[in-house]
């Protein structure tokens, strides 16, 4: 993600005959009653890389008659942020994507998106099924490769030979001072692109998880939000000590480092360009759902006028390639870079990694790379003593041990976390017990790790979840702490609360939760259920009160993955 910018301009009011909106508007073709039977308005958003283009070719379109079916037809053509567009279709649908955040309330959703990536479409798909735009077509593609200084680059034997993923792995993570970053994944496509290739990378041999660990915490180190302040980061002088220092690779777009190189830097930019190669920007043509009859019809017409030759010519001035990956006139291919790059499968429409894929990298990234308190709360009834199937015949309370050990090892030693247990009567006239008090990882992860394989469920135990939970989110709110995300995890196999004892119910829960939350002070509260027998609709009601979510994982064996996809749940900060 570039700079951001206003996602549309505001829109003249009436229908003028003048360009509005810093020219990106394109009025109708002057009317008579015997020309057009209607007229119809167009919006579409683009991408910072590609918006100049998509309004030139609009401009033109609109100057030679745009019409469909009889109805002439205006364009406004606005630059639009991917991930703010993103988030505004996430807030529409009433759902939310990891670590996109908020949407803005300046973003206005248009009838076409051109977003950077299929990636987007995809992610906003697998999280909200309303969410069906139409055609989906690419209009423009770029490679996403390694970017890499290069005097270093040379040292691989570039550009007569490429390094590969593994060896830039190893030497990332054996010392050897070669400095890597990261456009932030879960707010950019090429960031994303490359975390899920390095991931791959990383998930062959024994120490997979260690080395994938490592891996995610070294490019965490280099990241930046935006692109720009990613490749400010490259040296600036071709000296070793510039050259230690500096950014040594990066994932990036080929149209990156083609805009790079083109200022002339002193250190310019290799583009590597992997096999198999990382899924790419495609810039698909997504029609927004529920786009009335008439502006769909004149949307798949300005789509086709971006298919002609001269969009295409266009692109390559601009350093991006025609969909099918050929060069347009102007385009300058980076020296070792291919004439032609596979384009993604179908166009676009299924060149984008599987989201539950995308899902599992990006919790294991926010695992990782956001430092948080958190209070983890097991559930020890009895009902957690039950076999798993699936899992071999473990226990619910062995495979939840085994997820949260494996959690743990990705937590860094700048997270603080504490456990306690609950179920019914655990002594003091409580529902919970302590096992160990929050502190830091960087001093606790031993003794931790080995109080949770202690953990044992209480025979005949019941599930005093709403006593517990009122406790734990009042520990974590004594001792908020400004810079982390603060959070209750709460596992369990629990309908919800049973307590033979009484204790809270649910709306005097609810009523003490309001009580205690702070605005100022946050605490997301993820709950994990494990098993089908979870009431969600109660917890729903808990966790719409405090922030945070539920995950079910029906079959406990996969209680691994919902532990990370509850922790990805969590804000970048609080």
């Amino acid at each position: 993600m570039r700079e951001r910018f206003p996602a549309f301009g505001a829109i003249a009011a009436a229908v003028a005959l003048i360009v509005v909106v810093g020219g990106s508007y394109f009025g109708y073709r002057e009317l008579s009653g015997d020309d057009c039977s209607g007229q119809v308005k167009l919006t579409v958003a683009a991408p910072q890389e590609l918006v100049g283009d998509v309004r030139a070719t609009a401009e033109e379109w609109v100057a030679e008659g745009a019409s469909t079916g009889g109805v002439c037809v205006g364009v406004e053509v606005g630059e639009a942020s991917p991930v703010d567009l993103a988030a505004a279709l996430a807030a529409k649908h009433g759902v939310a994507l990891t670590g996109v955040g908020g949407a803005s309330g300046s973003v206005t959703i248009p009838d076409v998106w051109i977003s950077d990536s299929s990636i987007w479409l995809h992610r906003l798909k697998a999280a909200a099924p309303g969410f069906t735009p139409t055609n989906g077509a690419s209009v423009a593609h770029s490679p996403v490769v390694l970017a890499i200084p290069e005097p270093i680059a040379k040292t691989f034997g570039w550009p007569e030979k490429k390094p590969d993923l593994p060896a830039l792995l190893q030497q990332m993570l054996t010392g050897s001072g070669l400095r890597a970053g990261i456009v932030e994944p879960t707010r950019d496509a090429a960031g994303l692109a490359g975390l899920l290739a390095l991931a791959a990378a990383a998930q062959s041999g024994a120490n997979a998880q260690s080395v994938q660990t490592a891996a995610l915490r070294a490019l965490a180190a280099g990241r930046s939000t935006v692109r720009d302040d990613l490749t400010a980061k490259f040296p600036q002088a071709a000296d070793s000590a510039s050259l230690a220092s500096g950014l040594g690779v990066a994932t990036l777009s080929e149209e990156d480092v083609i805009r790079y190189n083109a200022k002339k830097p002193p250190v310019p930019l290799a583009a590597i360009y992997l096999d198999p190669a990382p899924t790419p920007l495609d810039y698909p043509y997504a029609v927004m759902p529920g786009t009335d009859p008439d502006k769909t019809a004149a949307a798949e017409s300005l789509h086709r006028a971006l298919n002609e030759s001269a969009f295409r010519d266009r692109l390559g001035a601009l350093g991006l390639r025609a969909p099918d990956g050929s060069t347009g006139s102007g385009f300058a291919v980076p020296a070792g870079g291919p004439e032609k790059t596979a384009p993604p499968a179908a166009g676009g429409k299924g060149g984008a990694p599987d989201p539950e894929a995308v899902d599992r990298t990006l919790s294991n990234w926010t695992a990782v790379t956001a430092p948080a308190r958190m209070l983890a709360v097991f559930d020890i009834s009895g009902t957690m003593r039950g076999a798993v199937p699936s899992a071999g015949g473990a226990t619910r309370m062995e495979v939840t041990k085994e997820a949260a050990r494996r959690g743990l090892a990705l937590f860094g030693d700048d997270w603080a976390v504490g456990v306690w247990v609950f179920s019914t009567n655990l002594g003091d006239g409580k529902d919970w017990r302590e096992i160990a008090p929050i502190g830091p990882l960087a001093s606790t992860r031993a003794t931790l790790l080995e109080e949770i394989g202690k953990i044992q469920p209480k025979q005949n135990g019941d599930t005093g979840l709403y006593d517990t939970l009122a406790a734990a989110y009042e520990t974590v709110q004594d001792g908020w702490q400004a810079g982390r995300v603060n959070s209750v995890l709460i596992l369990t196999d629990g309908i919800g609360n049973d307590d033979p004892d009484g204790g809270l119910s649910l709306p005097a829960l609810l009523n003490r939760l309001e009580e205690l939350k702070d605005p100022k002070r946050p605490i997301q509260v993820i709950i994990l259920g494990l098993g089908d027998a979870v009431n969600r609709t109660e917890l729903d009601q808990i966790t719409r009160t405090t922030g945070g979510g539920v995950l079910i994982a029906k079959d406990p064996a996969q209680i691994g993955e919902a532990f990370l996809k509850g922790i990805s749940l969590r804000p970048s900060g609080g």
